[in-house]
């Protein structure tokens, strides 16, 4: 019942949503070694330092599959890694960040699934844990199952000192 109430809590989405832009920007590599066929329906193959980025978007990992759809487009790309690793800004260049053994990214739909051990970071916002999250960059929309746990931080005032109040000076009262 607890993993329940865990999960059906991360199913209240942050705000925060990835880059509007970041989709329409060409994908870029780097490794040390590749193997595949840049033709319809194939599987690429990259391994060693693998770095992927698109706009703000970057992942990073030690082995990963890009797999191209029949117009010989990215649609998805699975990496592994300890840990594989995926950032990107928002509209508003807050960082969000993921981390887990693998990721698997549908381009197409612009959706992260992190497995096991996941750890997903919204700058200002909070991080959740968990056995598998799955995090729709568009919607800013998550899920996670197994061993759930989050935080969410308070939303900061316009203004406020940053100062933790043991820190703030009193004036002593006056008699």
């Amino acid at each position: 019942m607890l993993r329940l109430c865990a999960a059906l809590i991360l199913m209240v989405p942050w705000v925060t949503c990835a880059k509007t832009g970041d989709r329409n920007q060409p994908m870029h590599t780097s490794q040390d070694s590749v193997t595949g066929f840049d033709t319809p329906n194939s599987i690429t193959t990259i391994t060693g330092h693998v770095v992927v980025t698109q706009g703000s978007m970057k992942a990073t990992g030690e082995y990963a599959q890009i797999y191209m759809d029949a117009n010989t487009q990215v649609a998805r790309i699975v990496m592994h890694g300890h840990p594989a690793h995926i950032e990107q800004l928002d509209d508003n260049n807050h960082l969000m960040t993921g981390e887990a053994p693998a990721l698997d990214y549908d381009n197409i739909n612009g959706i992260a699934v992190l497995t096991p051990n996941a750890v997903v970071t919204q700058q200002g916002m909070g991080d959740a844990h968990a056995d598998k999250l799955t995090y729709n960059t568009n919607t800013a929309y998550f899920t996670g199952t197994g061993n759930v746990s989050a935080t969410y931080l308070p939303k900061q005032k316009q203004g406020a000192n940053a100062r933790p109040a043991s820190d703030a000076s009193v004036a002593a009262p006056q008699k």
